[in-house]
């Protein structure tokens, strides 16, 4: 069934979340990521991964499953829509004993060749209302048409880029357990059947299941806040990049970073045969 380019400008119900420690250090532990920010309760409040808002940001994405103009989606088609690039904003840090909510707002819906592009702003606020959080995310429905023209109620702020790689990246290996999306899942609280269910990948199209794109990019995160930003996630201010190669289990992919503009890295994971898994991607940073 196709979507319908009335559901721009709609908007899911805020989703409520408590953010404990249980869920920081579990995030943390699902990405091997020891860092003391993260899991040390007897130093301070435990603060969460830069990436963490994803977990928060997951119920609202399958609530946007639901709005008028995309409710006629078979679960099949669904299954087939994947993740294709992320933006996340990180207004603050997110720490331990909070209660946070998170809306999604679809913003902009175009038919291209695979499929329809949907891009949804999904934003994360505080018990006052402040914002925390805002990611732009962009996913690809596969095999699904667009009823209506293209349609754009907010566009995407730019994307940080790089002119010029450097000639010789740094590179750093990170291996990949073969359960890491099993653990992740549980970990995250995301549960999409493609990353744990071999019979549902296989039947999306899938060669095995796969790590979650957003696995990817944290883990590499983690790797970079340890090598360039002395183990220190709240100086992080900005994440993102495009999602593209599948990551299988178990291998190992690494972390290239290909250089570095003011208080920008630029990056891209790669496959164990050399694919991008993530490319184009950025982290921006400033002072905690």
């Amino acid at each position: 069934m196709p979507y319908d380019s009335t559901l721009v400008g709609q908007a899911t119900e805020p989703f409520r979340h408590e953010v404990d420690a249980r869920w920081i250090m579990s995030y943390a532990a699902g990405l091997n990521d020891f860092n003391p920010a993260y899991l040390r309760t007897d130093l301070a409040k435990p603060v969460a991964h830069p990436l963490f808002p994803v977990c928060l940001e997951w119920p609202a994405i399958l609530g946007s499953r639901h709005l008028p103009g995309s409710d006629a989606l078979t679960p099949e088609e669904a299954a087939r829509s994947v993740h294709a690039a992320h933006d996340l904003h990180i207004l603050r840090p997110i720490a331990e004993g909070e209660t946070l909510t998170t809306q999604a707002t679809v913003t902009g819906l175009e038919a291209i060749g695979p499929g329809v592009a949907v891009t949804t702003r999904l934003d994360t606020r505080d018990a006052d209302g402040e914002a925390v959080a805002r990611t732009w995310q962009l996913g690809i429905a596969r095999g699904v048409a667009l009823n209506g023209a293209a349609r754009q109620s907010q566009p995407p702020p730019p994307r940080p880029s790089l002119p010029s790689p450097w000639r010789l990246p740094q590179r750093f290996s990170i291996p990949i357990a073969a359960n890491a999306a099993h653990v992740y899942t549980e970990c995250a609280r995301i549960w999409n059947p493609i990353h744990t269910d071999r019979r549902v990948a296989l039947a999306a199209g899938l060669p095995d299941i796969i790590l979650h794109g957003t696995a990817t990019l944290a883990l590499a995160i983690s790797k970079l806040v340890d090598e360039f930003l002395d183990g220190e996630p709240r100086q992080v201010r900005r994440v993102g990049g495009r999602f593209r190669a599948m990551v299988l289990m178990p291998s190992v992919i690494a972390v290239e970073v290909l250089g570095q503009i003011e208080d920008t890295l630029f990056f891209q994971v790669l496959t164990e045969d050399r694919k991008p898994a993530v490319s184009q991607g950025y982290l921006t940073y400033g002072a905690a």
